[in-house]
């Protein structure tokens, strides 16, 4: 098909991927990119780096070749003005920093931002900026919180998240879905048959709960483009459903992310499951060896996942991306157990995190074990349930949950005669594997137990730093 012309409104991502796509696919057709911006193509994503100094020259973030773009804008910019030496102040009105991640996963993200010196207000939106007072000292403004708080401040940065910008679309008479976003078909075509739409302005759909979604991604508006490019030739190209999965960097831990969230999957009246461990990133005898803060959620009747989060300073990346081809492919987590990945001591352990992922939630799929969640402890009845601590006295006296008992899992058989039958026993231990041994040995026993999932290291993290 030669002589069509091709219209794409916007450049940065997914308008310069699709120009570059259909002049591969057509040496004749005529492309018009219109960007109102003064440059069509610049790496938006490395925004943050530049201001904080990671990327010393701007002139690099300018990308000259449309088909060489790089990925869009992260929420990493508290952390770059911090590395310019700024006293920063974060300001969020969810009662969680990452909402995508479920809050005991963000938890993590919000210790580090505050064992950096930054500060946080969760749960308090903003109300007003105000002329600065006498005794503010503030260049820019005073930021009022809904509680009263008054920051003074001399730079305010509005990160209020992107909304689609549907202006032109809706003047076209194109229909706008429910979130607000271009509704288009499986081949991201418009209600109007001449049109094709992508990116940040659409609605796709989520691959997990088959729901619309707004998914502002880089690398999905960069396949988006290849797939719409395609498509204005004729080639009937279906765009997949997205799991909107995600990375970021905040000072020395990385979070990511894949798939649906518990609390969306809850929220939605969908059944589902979890699983929290604590693995290394690699063998722990080997040099450098750090925990990661690992959830997969999954299905509890046929185990299929349906998404994982992850957080550590090692490993993330690699251990998300295993677990969004494995959600992509509709793996189960029994799946997960039977993985061959690659192994030696620096890079992973022989039953690799993804591995040991599996191995729990089969576990609970099996009815192996039962499971509590760090959720359940604060309304325990102690007249029916005991919270047994099986880690050691050193670690005990570093820390524990109020009203636990301790026995070590070397003494559990011989003092068994302290526990009674007549209640239910919770085990945990540091992250969940003596805790697991417990509750296989005392059921042998005829106790009635269940294992604590992410054990006190969950627990711990999310009683210090979620706001009550």
């Amino acid at each position: 098909m030669t002589g069509k012309k091709i219209v794409i409104v916007g450049g940065v991502a997914g308008g310069a991927i699709a120009a570059a796509c259909a002049r591969r696919l057509s040496e004749d057709a005529e492309i018009i990119i219109l960007e109102r911006g003064a440059f069509v193509s610049f790496a938006s994503c490395g925004l943050p780096y530049s201001l904080g100094g990671e990327v010393e020259n701007q002139d690099d973030l300018r990308v000259q070749t449309p088909a060489s773009l790089r990925e869009r804008y992260n929420l990493e910019v508290a952390e770059q003005l911090h590395h310019r030496g700024l006293k920063v102040v974060l300001v969020e009105a969810a009662r969680q920093v990452m909402t995508s991640f479920d809050p005991e996963m963000a938890v993590w993200l919000e210790r580090e931002m505050k064992a950096k010196g930054l500060g946080l207000h969760l749960g308090e939106p903003v109300v007003g900026f105000e002329t600065p007072q006498r005794g503010e000292d503030a260049l820019a403004s005073t930021v009022v919180l809904q509680s009263g708080a008054r920051l003074p401040a001399d730079l305010v940065i509005l990160g209020l998240g992107v909304r689609p910008e549907t202006g032109l679309a809706r003047a076209a008479g194109l229909k706008i879905g429910d979130l607000g976003g271009i509704r288009v078909d499986d081949e991201l075509r418009t209600s109007d048959i001449h049109i094709w739409a992508i990116g940040d302005c659409i609605e796709v759909t989520d691959a997990v709960t088959g729901d619309p979604a707004l998914l502002p991604l880089a690398g999905l508006a960069n396949r988006q483009g290849r797939i719409a490019a395609y498509n204005i030739f004729g080639a009937g190209k279906k765009c997949p459903g997205s799991l909107g999965t995600a990375i970021v960097r905040m000072f020395e831990l990385t979070a990511a992310r894949t798939g649906a969230s518990e609390k969306t999957l809850r929220q939605a009246g969908r059944p589902c499951e979890a699983v929290h461990l604590h693995p290394f990133s690699h063998a722990d005898y080997y040099p450098g060896a750090e925990r990661l803060a690992l959830k997969v959620i999954f299905d509890p009747g046929t185990g299929r996942l349906l998404g994982a989060q992850a957080v550590g300073k090692k490993g993330v990346d690699k251990r998300i991306d295993i677990l969004a081809t494995a959600l992509k492919a509709g793996m189960t987590v029994s799946d997960l157990v039977n993985l061959e990945l690659a192994y030696a001591p620096p890079f992973s352990s022989a039953k690799d995190p993804v591995n040991l992922a599996g191995m729990v939630a089969e576990h609970v799929l099996s009815g192996e074990i039962a499971q509590a969640h760090w959720h359940h402890i604060a309304d325990l009845d102690d007249q029916k349930t005991v919270l047994l601590d099986v880690r050691s006295l050193k670690e005990r006296e570093r820390g524990f949950i109020p009203g636990s008992i301790h026995i070590p899992l070397g003494e559990l058989r011989q003092r068994e005669g302290e526990l009674s039958k007549d209640r239910e026993i919770i085990c945990h231990c540091q992250t969940g594997q003596r805790s697991y041994m417990a509750c296989r040995s005392l059921s042998h026993l005829g106790f009635r137990v269940r294992n604590l999932m992410g054990s006190y290291r969950t627990w711990q993290v999310v009683k210090e730093n979620v706001v009550k």
